[in-house]
């Protein structure tokens, strides 16, 4: 039996899975990673993407935004671990389903993430706090006008993402935290789990009794503690996990 075959094996026999995913599910949409040796933050300061940047020059704020959102995101689309892992919610063998990313992908590929660094899909206005579609605000800063505001109260948006200096939003995080307590299989995908809070996602999961499972081509700092550690491409994993859970 492979390890993949054991794991389906275990996702098959527990009443809650959950998955949890990282930065490597959208490297292979194409979606550079943005703390690698090469990543986005060797082009860009992130001290230009800090909440305080943002109250104190929102304009130049967007305009920097808009930039690395059309280099990082414009064009890029689901791939296959995107579509296995929405096949697996929609067949019943996940049942929750955490992402660290921002783009929107998982919700194109049909699923409905807990978004615990929110998603750069949306804007929120800074002062009545209503949430639209983030297309018309790029296409606003685009044609030179800078910041975009709200169309019902005026107000300054702001991407409905955190930003470096904000906390992550807390309801996400419970409903996160509450997942990995309740899991029998934790499944950590594309992830060097570095990142708290959401690092310690995993390890919750994993002392309360949960099968961790790690899916990463490197290893993680919570590999030592997973009781499948594949090193492997997560566009070849899901798929094969899927085939075998959903006939």
């Amino acid at each position: 039996m492979t390890d993949i075959d054991a794991l389906a094996a275990a996702i098959r026999e527990a009443e809650t899975t959950v998955a949890f995913t990282g930065a490597g599910v959208s490297t292979a949409s194409g979606i550079p990673d943005f703390r690698s040796e090469d990543g986005i933050w060797t082009r860009y300061d992130p001290k230009q993407f800090h909440v305080s940047r943002f109250r104190a020059d929102p304009g130049g704020f967007w305009c920097d935004r808009a930039e690395l959102v059309a280099e990082a995101f414009d064009g890029v689309a689901p791939n296959p671990a995107h579509e296995a892992l929405a096949d697996l919610e929609r067949a019943g063998q996940v049942q929750g389903l955490i992402t660290q990313n921002v783009d929107g992908l998982h919700q194109q590929a049909g699923s409905d993430p807990i978004e615990i660094h929110g998603n750069g899909d949306r804007t929120v206005c800074t002062d009545c706090r209503e949430t639209f579609d983030a297309a018309p605000a790029f296409e606003t800063v685009r044609a030179g006008e800078s910041p975009p505001t709200c169309r019902d109260c005026g107000g300054v948006l702001k991407p409905d993402v955190t930003l470096f200096g904000e906390s992550l939003p807390q309801d996400a995080l419970f409903q996160a935290r509450r997942l990995a307590r309740e899991a029998d299989v934790f499944l950590a995908i594309g992830s060097s789990l570095t990142v708290e809070p959401a690092a310690s996602l995993p390890r919750e999961a994993s002392r309360r009794g949960a099968t961790l499972a790690i899916v990463n081509l490197d290893e993680t700092d919570a590999s030592s503690e997973a009781a499948f550690d594949l090193r492997a491409d997560v566009t070849d994993v899901l798929p094969a996990l899927r085939d075998r859970l959903v006939g």
